[in-house]
């Protein structure tokens, strides 16, 4: 039994494969290493009935995580892995690697992530190039869901929304200014908390304020991390990956456009390719 698995820093997405099909499949909180340390990964996947029934037939897992860019992170969650998973051969890569894997397979392209966090990278067919982009929510993450709702929040306490939003926002949430000042600074994940109101933007995404704020984050991402990667490797495909270049994909094609750029692929979730790429 073979499993795969794309990891955010909010969600991991396992498949569990026999023969080329799927026998079983689950959720999990995201095992970002930099943020959830060995115990509370070892409790998230004991809460997992299909991951305990399958755990000693699973003999290869190929694990894709958000914060897994450097070798210590990668053995360091190859490691609790395998203590859970005690017959498994296990690879770890990071998160952009799954994505580029998932739209480029093993042919050269420009990959961008636009998720919960975000980065861009030239895949060369074999794996991500290394660049300076990866910086994360609080110097990095530019279009990001992390990102979106850093601002939508800023504007919130600042009283900068528009009223009307500022009324929806008000009745849907139940948070006061120590209590999101609390949640950002003094406890713990708080990309998570940021990127959770992503529900909202997404609820209201044919409101003026939120186009005009998913086209600043997306002309933000774009000349910050597309632009260079374009220039630098001219020709080359461009493809785009996740929940947010998903959502407003429209919105994203329109920013790409204004630079003159074409964007070949735009997904969701690299699960699914990244699936039908290794059971193959």
């Amino acid at each position: 039994m073979v499993a795969i698995v794309y990891s955010g820093s909010k969600t991991a997405f396992w498949k569990l494969t026999q023969n080329g099909k799927v026998v079983a499949h689950c959720n999990t909180t995201g095992l970002n290493p930099c943020f959830v340390d060995r115990k509370t990964i070892l409790q998230i996947l004991n809460k997992k009935v299909a991951l305990v029934n399958h755990a000693e037939e699973i003999k290869k897992i190929y694990f894709f995580a958000a914060g897994a860019s450097s070798d210590d992170r990668k053995e360091e969650l190859a490691g609790t892995l395998a203590s859970f998973f005690k017959f498994s051969k296990i690879t770890v890569e990071d998160d952009l690697f799954g994505a580029a894997k998932a739209v480029c397979f093993d042919k050269t392209g420009i990959v961008g992530m636009i998720g919960n966090g975000a980065n861009c990278a030239y895949f060369d067919g074999k794996r991500p190039v290394k660049n300076n982009f990866g910086l994360g929510y609080i110097l990095g993450d530019e279009g990001s869901a992390t990102y979106l709702g850093k601002m939508l929040l800023k504007n919130h306490l600042t009283k900068k929304l528009p009223h009307d939003l500022e009324t929806k926002f008000n009745s849907t949430y139940s948070l006061d200014r120590p209590q999101i000042l609390e949640k950002i600074y003094n406890k713990p994940q708080a990309n998570n908390f940021l990127s959770s109101f992503f529900d909202f933007i997404v609820q209201h995404k044919d409101h003026g304020y939120i186009i005009g704020l998913v086209d600043e984050g997306f002309e933000k991402h774009l000349n910050k991390y597309t632009l260079p990667m374009a220039s630098k490797y001219k020709d080359e495909e461009l493809h785009f990956v996740g929940i947010v270049a998903s959502e407003f994909e429209e919105r994203l094609i329109l920013a790409a456009d204004k630079h003159q750029l074409t964007i070949k692929t735009i997904i969701k979730e690299p699960i699914h390719n990244l699936l039908k790429h290794f059971t193959n």
